[in-house]
């Protein structure tokens, strides 16, 4: 025959969870803000390869207009020489004056080019100027990655092992919970900004409060016969010896791993 599951069992098994679930916090906690920062990094070194990777486009198609540009003139020459060795075959004015302007249209094409070619030099030296900045802000939020990366793997290397036994003991003891307290229990740990949703009670308040609990509902929190909330937070309270016991309990279970 199955052993009748008391209020006392149910309260103990609540605060188990919670032991647990605060536990696995403060493991977390140590972590702080790492993996935000990590992610932080990563996010923001991939927009800066992005914009280098951008300005790196831009400046090859500077060095093809300008690849353009000096091609054009080549051209150029090559006409005016061309016009100058059938200047020296005309057989009239008419014909000379003709290829002179032709001459001079190269002439002006050349200096145009020119011009441009000075234009994307400059242009060049101001992406330049980018690059090189951006290049160094990506080494350096590499170098921070690489540090902050390192940091949060040490630390998760030293709470590895610890959390996983924590988190299969949540599963565990989550089972010996029934769904509707269960449910009760996450709904108020989502909603406490500590994480706690079992509180034992401490000098006359439930720990973390400064509401006073009356004494007459202190000594039925202390009988263990129903499940009681604080009438402030809502939280589960227990008493401070089942808290004692279940701590010693669970730190126990904890050291046999």
């Amino acid at each position: 025959m199955a052993k009748e599951v008391t209020t006392e069992d149910k309260l103990r098994a609540l605060y188990d969870l919670q032991i647990i679930h605060s536990k696995i916090d403060e493991l977390r906690s140590v972590r702080g803000e790492l993996p935000l920062e990590v992610e932080d990094l990563e996010d923001e070194i991939a927009g800066l390869e992005t914009r280098y990777e951008k300005t790196e486009a831009e400046l090859e198609d500077i060095r093809q207009d300008i690849t353009s540009k000096e091609n054009l003139i080549a051209e150029c020459k090559e006409k005016i020489n061309k016009y100058e060795e059938q200047q020296k075959n005309v057989r009239n004015n008419r014909e000379f004056e003709a290829l002179s302007k032709e001459i001079e249209f190269q002439q002006l094409e050349i200096q145009l080019a020119e011009k441009r070619i000075r234009e994307f030099g400059a242009r060049i030296d101001a992406k330049q100027e980018v690059l090189d900045a951006a290049k160094a802000r990506l080494d350096e939020r590499k170098s921070h990655l690489e540090f902050k990366k390192s940091e949060l793997d040490s630390i998760l290397n030293e709470t590895k092992k610890e959390e996983e036994l924590l988190e299969k003991k949540s599963v565990e003891f989550e089972k010996k919970i029934e769904q509707r307290l269960l449910d009760a229990y996450k709904r108020i740990r989502n909603r406490a900004k500590n994480g706690l949703a079992v509180v034992p009670i401490e000098r006359g308040a439930s720990a973390g409060s400064f509401f006073t609990i009356p004494p007459q509902r202190q000594v039925e929190v202390a009988a263990r016969k129903r499940i009681i909330t604080d009438e402030h937070s809502g939280r589960f309270l227990v008493d401070a010896e089942l808290a004692r016991e279940e701590v010693e309990k669970i730190d126990a279970i904890m050291a046999k791993g």
